[in-house]
């Protein structure tokens, strides 16, 4: 699932495409809206929270989508052929005289009255790239459930928005402690969320979820995708394992010799 600074990018992406033109073309490919008809109205700005993508047009409306796992945004000049994915995959069509937006393989396809958007994203916490962002609230709220590993704190966006996998495992790297430790155990987690913010405002609007400082694609990560790897900073094997009962379960990286605490036994 993107992170939040990706989705961040796609937003600012179909913004500058869509946003102050008028639909020339408009398909919302799911049985709940099949017959709704947006062709004529002005897409008013296209805008993130946390993982959300909410496309305000005008009239009031919202058509809020969500990526997940399989879903993505393709931008292509009006006439071009698409190449995104087969056509039985596209699920949103937004396009004017100059641009057309493709969404494919979305999971979450909802049009509905802008002042219902809470709705859709008003469960969530504090948007790390939002203008809403408070670290004394998200704080708060993790602190609610001291005993909550770290890692699926950080990972529940009712606590804040945006931090997926990468980020949630680096976190834990730069705040040295294991991914189980209790969230209550932290040290200086005001810091650590300061951090988070930091990071992800420098990476809003490039790839890679760099954390290093590295931008070289095998230098992004300190231990996220380096199982088996030297630690950057002791040369310790990165470790892999498993956080979690599924459905909400998520693979985790962590150095036993840089990041102390409670830890499981290491898959294969």
């Amino acid at each position: 699932m993107p992170e939040g600074d990706s989705v961040f990018r796609i937003c600012a992406e179909l913004h500058g495409a869509l946003a102050d033109r008028v639909l020339t073309r408009a398909n919302l490919r799911v049985p709940a809206h099949a017959t709704a008809d947006l062709a004529g109205r002005r897409v008013l700005e296209v805008v993130p929270r946390g993982k959300h993508l909410l496309t305000r047009i005008d009239g009031g409306l919202t058509l809020h989508t969500h990526l997940r796992m399989d879903g993505r945004w393709r931008l292509y000049s009006t006439g071009e052929r698409w190449t995104g994915g087969a056509a039985h995959q596209i699920r949103v069509v937004l396009g004017n005289a100059a641009r057309t937006a493709v969404g494919y393989r979305l999971p979450v396809v909802e049009l509905m009255p802008t002042c219902d958007e809470h709705k859709a994203v008003g469960h969530l916490g504090p948007d790390l790239l939002g203008p809403d962002w408070d670290a004394a609230r998200a704080l708060r709220r993790l602190s609610d459930d001291p005993l909550r590993p770290l890692a699926l704190a950080l990972l529940d966006q009712r606590n804040l928005a945006g931090i997926g996998n990468v980020y949630a495992n680096e976190l834990c790297f730069l705040g040295r402690v294991s991914p189980w430790t209790p969230f209550g155990e932290v040290p200086r987690p005001d810091r650590l969320l300061e951090l988070a913010h930091r990071v992800m405002e420098l990476n809003r609007l490039r790839p890679g979820h760099t954390t290093t400082g590295d931008t070289h694609p095998d230098r992004r990560h300190w231990v996220y995708g380096r199982a088996g790897r030297p630690c950057r900073r002791c040369g310790t094997r990165i470790t892999r394992s498993t956080i979690g009962s599924p459905p909400q379960q998520r693979v985790v990286f962590w150095c036993r010799n840089c990041q102390p605490g409670p830890a499981v036994p290491v898959s294969p």
